[in-house]
């Protein structure tokens, strides 16, 4: 049992798994791959960027081992990452595919943490030159959200803790400012926080997800590769509260 990391394409997983490798971090690095192993098969040095996910695969599985260093010792989690470049997540390919469907749920339903990468939506973006209309509009990011408040209420039952990042924080924030603000507070301040200020128009679903996962806590998170800090957040407090 250790944690599935998803995501719908487009939202960074990629970019933000390999970062994560990066040699120089502060309390987590991924113990297996190391980072050139890991940049060899997902980085394109002509493209200068992330390999785009094969298409030609439904459902593509990475392992990852993630070390995380806690005021007591270290801590292992063993990482399920599920890049999915196909329709996996809706309803109509789970009903045309249902063995497919059904061994990727053995994987999540055996998970004792989700971490799920978003993207930000349109109304968010703040930074210049960064055109808008690449993003979803807020209730076509909402809508989309409203998928994954049945994906968890329906087929996560186990998990313990379910992590939801909006990544490529960047665009619509002072990285240092944010960073700054969130180690001055606890973990629930942190995820109020966050949940307030950048998760507001999906705050009944979350308070769905919770309260139909009576055993499962849902934390807030936001996410970016040029701020190592932000990077680490999500995993320091999964290394906190998962037990392995």
């Amino acid at each position: 049992m250790g944690v599935i990391y998803i995501g719908d394409r487009g939202t960074g997983k990629t970019h933000l798994a390999m970062e994560l490798t990066n040699p120089r971090n502060e309390f987590v690095k991924v113990s297996s791959p190391d980072y050139e192993q890991l940049k060899s098969f997902l980085y394109d040095e002509e493209l200068e960027g992330t390999k785009a996910t094969d298409a030609s695969k439904e459902v593509d599985n990475r392992d990852l081992e993630i070390q995380v260093r806690l005021p007591n010792g270290f801590k292992k989690i063993p990482v399920d990452w599920i890049d999915t470049p196909g329709e996996v997540w809706r309803k109509a390919w789970q009903a045309d595919n249902p063995d497919k469907w059904k061994n990727l749920l053995g994987t999540i339903r055996k998970s004792e943490g989700i971490i799920l990468i978003l993207p930000p939506y349109r109304n968010i973006i703040s930074k210049p030159n960064v055109d808008a209309k690449d993003f979803l509009t807020r209730q076509q990011w909402c809508n989309r959200f409203n998928r994954w408040v049945d994906f968890f209420r329906n087929d996560c039952s186990q998990a313990k803790r379910v992590v939801i990042c909006i990544n490529k924080a960047d665009l619509f924030c002072d990285l240092d400012k944010e960073a700054a603000q969130l180690a001055a507070k606890n973990w629930q301040e942190r995820h109020s926080y966050v949940l307030h200020r950048y998760f507001k128009p999906v705050q009944p679903q979350i308070e769905q997800i919770n309260k139909a996962m009576s055993k499962t806590s849902v934390s807030c998170f936001v996410t970016s590769i040029y701020h190592r800090k932000l990077l680490e957040l999500p995993w320091l407090y999964l290394g906190t509260f998962l037990s392995y």
